[in-house]
């Protein structure tokens, strides 16, 4: 046992997030002599990991709201409350951190009983620090949540609501049965995937597995079948038993639809397998990460891969390098438009990547996604946020203090201004004391170009870019002077332009390197050097017309980087 115990990757770790949903099961001795077990889930809280989340709330009967008594309520914990609410869940309202200094424990229980309209004596005042209201969470539990309704003796019917992948035991399914029972060595078949496997081991989940010879209606356990590839199991599955099969499949939760899309190449050709299997073991941990296979001129065979935010694009990344060994190039994110030419009879059509927008002269309109923001911060901050989001292109909606001391702001704004550094900047204009939720909203028509880099003339696919046309130049400029530094000198001058169709709108040069011919003439006539110079010159144009420049991978990291 150790301090975040269900926090078990490092990343997580690191930065004091959740980013998996982690379910346990704990019994508990009642003080009317009852034993209960508790099946329970570790959500994340982050807008990014909001899938993990609507699994849960799939597969649970009640719900724990937690709020930090020193900051109050967050924009993402309003919008998971209202997804629980939906699904009908029992919610009981836990302020957590009371033992702090900065503790506002009347004003915060205030702002519970306004969101969920619970009364105040419901609200469980806790620490998880001191252990302090621990006690009374464990009966509000049992109090208050119903127990799992099923019938144990009709077909197993049981949902699969998260897997992960083990080197020695293969495809590990964790699931929670709603009806029927199930034990080790029956034959069990997958619905959506209409496969037939064995049970040959299936358990409780604590902390560790621990393996049981039955498992019946109202349980949560794991199964292990030996299944060795990542495609035969999907998160929402239902499994039933081979002989007496239930009559239908359970609906589970929806798919989350990606909403930034990047290229993921690996940095050597010949790793494009390994990546695959990488990608495929992560997507069993983690069903809203999406790819398909792309190939780029410059970087070679690679995955298009669709991420739910700019958070789990890097969290991904991360994961590729420390569970995989993977080194991966990331090419510039982007989100999905739809765009329409001037064709007759042509219809509205995807665009995943620059690639995908016909040329500027066949255009006839680009729509982009619209998000609704939601921003809860304190009411000196609210001219800074403003003047942010009106430069990403936001439009104010409305403004609704919730106390005297917190007020919650709505934008819509489009998606593509909000992938790269918005929480950032808005974290730190606001010092931390903002906290930010968007759903989708619309596609909005929008004066959207694509943004060509070229080097010598030839352009580059991987350093493309879908941009607004009032931001393109700046964005052109700043990927211009950052390639200028970091490209190797060559013994021919480098032109790098960054261009919307045929039209160049910035450009750097990168200036030849220079053999001092002239360096075996000692005196004697000008001539003689000027010879020599203007054979040089000759030379260097005919280098530039057949010279090929190379964009090193560190380039490629460098350029890459998502802070540009």
């Amino acid at each position: 046992m150790k301090d975040q115990a269900l926090d078990d990757m490092d990343i997580e770790r690191e930065r004091g997030i959740t980013i998996k949903s982690h379910a346990i099961q704990l019994y508990y001795n009642h003080s009317d002599g009852e034993k209960y077990t508790f099946n329970l889930i570790d959500t994340p809280g982050h807008v990014d990991f909001s899938y993990e989340v609507s699994r849960s709330i799939a597969a649970c009967e009640g719900a724990l709201l937690l709020v930090d008594a020193s900051q109050g309520i967050q924009a993402q914990t309003i919008s998971n409350l209202y997804l629980a609410i939906e699904h009908d869940l029992e919610i009981i309202p836990i302020l957590n951190k009371v033992d702090m200094e900065s503790a506002m424990i009347d004003e915060v229980s205030d702002q519970i009983i306004d969101l969920i309209g619970c009364n105040k004596e419901d609200i469980v005042l806790a620490s998880g620090k001191t252990g302090l209201g621990v006690q009374d969470i464990m009966d509000a539990i049992v109090d208050r949540i119903p127990a799992p309704k099923g019938d144990p003796e009709a077909p197993l019917q049981a949902l699969i609501f998260d897997s992960e992948f083990n080197s020695y035991r293969g495809v590990i399914a964790y699931f929670r049965i709603l009806n029927g029972k199930m034990k080790k060595g029956d034959k069990i078949h997958f619905v959506n995937t209409d496969n037939d496997y064995s049970a040959d081991e299936i358990g409780v989940l604590q902390l560790n597995q621990i393996p049981q010879k039955e498992l019946s209606a109202g349980n949560v356990g794991y199964v292990v079948t030996g299944i060795k590839t990542s495609k035969e199991i999907k998160v929402g599955d239902t499994i039933t038993l081979t002989e007496n099969p239930c009559k239908m499949g359970i609906q589970g939760f929806e798919d989350v639809k990606p909403m930034v899309f990047a290229g993921i190449f690996p940095i050597e050709n010949e790793d494009f397998e390994d990546l695959r299997d990488s990608l495929e073991k992560l997507q069993l941990n983690d069903a809203s990460l999406v790819f398909e296979p792309e190939t780029s001129i410059a970087l070679g065979f690679g995955f298009r891969c669709g991420f739910l935010g700019m958070l789990h694009l890097e969290i991904i990344q991360e994961r590729l390098s420390r569970e995989f060994n993977q080194e991966v190039i990331t090419t510039i994110p982007n989100v999905t438009y739809f765009a329409k030419t001037t064709k007759r009879n042509s219809e509205k059509f995807l665009v995943n990547t620059p690639a995908d927008l016909p040329d500027p002269s066949l255009l006839d309109f680009v729509e982009e996604p619209y998000i609704i923001a939601q921003i809860i911060t304190k009411p000196e901050y609210i001219g800074s946020i403003m003047s942010l989001c009106m430069d990403k292109r936001g439009e104010m909606q409305k403004q609704l203090y919730l106390s005297e001391t917190r007020v919650e702001l709505t934008f819509h704004m489009p998606l593509a201004e909000i992938v790269f550094d918005f929480y950032d900047k808005l974290k730190s204009i606001t010092r931390g004391y903002a906290s930010f939720d968007y759903a989708p909203l619309d596609y909005r028509q929008s004066k959207l170009v694509k943004l060509d880099m070229l080097l010598n003339g030839e352009a580059v696919d991987a350093l493309s870019a879908l941009v607004h046309r009032d931001k393109a130049q700046a964005f052109g400029r700043k990927i211009c002077s950052r390639l200028k530094d970091l490209l190797p000198r060559q013994q021919f001058k480098i032109a790098i332009q960054a261009s919307i169709g045929a039209k160049v709108i910035a450009r750097e040069t990168i200036s030849a390197l220079r053999k001092d011919v002239t360096a075996k003439c000692y005196g004697g006539d000008i001539s003689r050097k000027r010879k020599l110079l203007e054979k040089q010159k000759k030379g260097k144009k005919k280098m530039r017309s057949i010279g090929n420049v190379e964009v090193p991978q560190k380039a490629f990291l460098q350029v890459l980087k998502l802070d540009t």
